[in-house]
């Protein structure tokens, strides 16, 4: 079994003469990473590695989530960076199939683009929104169009 872990980065500034790469986590961005982190392990929700677009609000969120969850340096995939649904699905084939767990961390459109394609199901992906999807598969080569069920949602703003 299959197990991803999608998170949309934290809310980051849109401060005038910065490249929308260089962006970086407000304050607010880096608490409801920490927050989200919390949460996930409190759901015993760790995955055995992170992946992140190398954005500076990406790879600061996925740092966040790293730090809490008691995981290695998040590895950086550029692709994922204003990547597509369709990107997207290719960078999921294309984890290492060492891991059954892999935590994403990404961007919106795609990130909601992609929870629904792999599960049919909508959700919000506001600003650091967590989703975990299983896959009743053996291989991450095998997944694709509404293969996996979700299975844990939650966002900042969500009262647990």
């Amino acid at each position: 079994m299959k197990k991803l872990l999608l998170i949309r980065h934290a809310k980051a500034t849109h401060q005038t003469g910065l490249a929308d790469y260089e962006r970086p986590l407000k304050y607010k961005g880096s608490q409801d990473a920490a927050l989200m982190a919390a949460r996930l392990r409190e759901h015993a929700i760790i995955p055995q590695l992170l992946i992140s677009s190398p954005a500076l609000r990406t790879l600061a969120t996925a740092d966040i989530f790293a730090e809490h969850l008691s995981l290695g340096q998040p590895h950086t995939d550029k692709s994922i960076y204003d990547a597509s649904e369709g990107t997207l699905v290719k960078v999921v084939n294309q984890l290492p199939g060492q891991h059954d767990f892999i935590g994403l961390v990404g961007h919106n459109p795609g990130i909601s683009q992609l929870v629904y394609y792999l599960t049919g199901e909508m959700r919000e992906m506001e600003t650091c929104a967590a989703v975990l999807i299983e896959f009743d598969l053996e291989e991450w080569s095998a997944i694709g169009k509404e293969s996996g069920k979700i299975t844990y949602y939650s966002s900042p703003d969500q009262s647990l």
